[in-house]
């Protein structure tokens, strides 16, 4: 019996809620990756669907993953500079 060898793969997400209280996630890694659920679970299975394609498009392509993540920051603006 043969061993398969697993290869997991760690990749960031950005989930925000939308003004219907849809969710929004991203993956920064790949661009145009977007998906988006009415629960958080089910934008994280979509999204999990959407970066199997992504992927699937980076084999054919023969190329690396084009963006590099290279972290989260927060960034504080005053409401005055702001133009909202």
């Amino acid at each position: 019996m043969r061993k398969l060898k697993t290869n997991i793969l760690h990749l960031p997400i950005l989930i925000e809620q939308d003004e219907d209280n849809i969710y929004i996630v991203s993956c920064p890694v790949f661009k145009g990756c977007h998906s988006y659920g009415k629960t958080v679970d089910e934008a994280i299975k979509n999204i999990k669907e959407v970066i199997g394609m992504c992927l699937d498009e980076e084999k054919e392509k023969q190329s690396h993953i084009m963006n590099r993540f290279i972290g989260f920051r927060e960034l504080q603006i005053s409401l005055k500079a702001a133009s909202i």
